[in-house]
């Protein structure tokens, strides 16, 4: 029999796919009762991922919460791409590197295959898969709760295992930036990346343009607290310069058409 967390999973799927869903049309789809999916709904949107409407449910991309991590592998691709390439240009080999559980640091993963050797710390488990069986590279994968939602590690045990270890530079990315202060959703997210910036000598935030208009709930610092912040070109000038007056080290990376 499947296990509720992993319906609930099938069900945000389905949803995130078509983009808004009948209940209805979700108790025939997976053959259960309408008392059973309004269970499982009401779970999705207490967690953020799905929003209930009147006799429907749609996806809940982004407004409150960044959603699941599959979802969020799935937009805006070209940004996170533009922005690994540009974060290459603070690697060299024999460096320890630590990324974060954020998809744009996932795309960061398969580019450290070409500079070697390297150790590699990072508490996503897709970085994981990918950087375990390369040759010349150390991983260590940061342990603690695993939360199906970051596909990723977080918690104290977590929280404790970067404390005791030490990287050349950091990779992460926030979920939103209001004024000059980055946010996350999650607090246990935040005290993990916040471990993992006193935990490295040089830090690089990467967020797309689209970040400055998210919101969510816990600040995880101040922009300039970060070495270098990379953000696509869909920022705007006038909002460039607004961050650089206010001691903003900032790079404005283009994102390939």
């Amino acid at each position: 029999m499947i296990k509720a967390d992993e319906r609930r999973e099938e069900i945000a799927n389905y949803v995130i796919k078509l983009g808004q869903v009948r209940l209805d049309d979700l108790a025939e789809h997976f053959g259960v009762s309408r008392m059973t999916i309004h269970r499982h709904i009401d779970q999705l949107a207490h967690q953020g991922v799905l929003r209930k409407l009147h006799g429907a449910v749609t996806a809940q991309p982004s407004g409150v919460y960044e959603s699941t991590f599959r979802y969020r592998m799935t937009v805006g691709t070209a940004e996170k791409n533009a922005l690994a390439r540009a974060a290459m240009d603070y690697v060299e080999a024999g460096q320890v590197v630590m990324l974060d559980d954020s998809t744009t640091s996932c795309a960061i993963a398969p580019l450290l295959l070409e500079i070697k050797p390297l150790t590699v710390i990072s508490n996503s488990l897709s970085t994981a898969a990918l950087l375990t069986a390369a040759d010349d590279i150390d991983f260590i994968c940061l342990g603690g709760q695993y939360h199906r939602t970051y596909n990723a590690y977080i918690g104290i045990v977590c929280e404790n295992a970067v404390s005791r270890l030490r990287a050349n530079v950091l990779f992460c990315s926030a979920s939103a930036i209001t004024g000059t202060t980055t946010y996350i959703q999650d607090p246990q997210v935040v005290r993990v990346k916040q471990a993992m910036m006193a935990a490295s000598n040089q830090r690089i935030l990467l967020v797309d343009h689209f970040k400055f208009n998210n919101v969510a709930l816990h600040a995880l610092d101040e922009l300039t607290a970060f070495d270098t912040v990379l953000v696509t070109d869909g920022i705007g000038d006038a909002q460039a310069q607004k961050l650089e007056q206010a001691g903003v080290r900032l790079r404005v990376i283009r994102t390939a058409s």
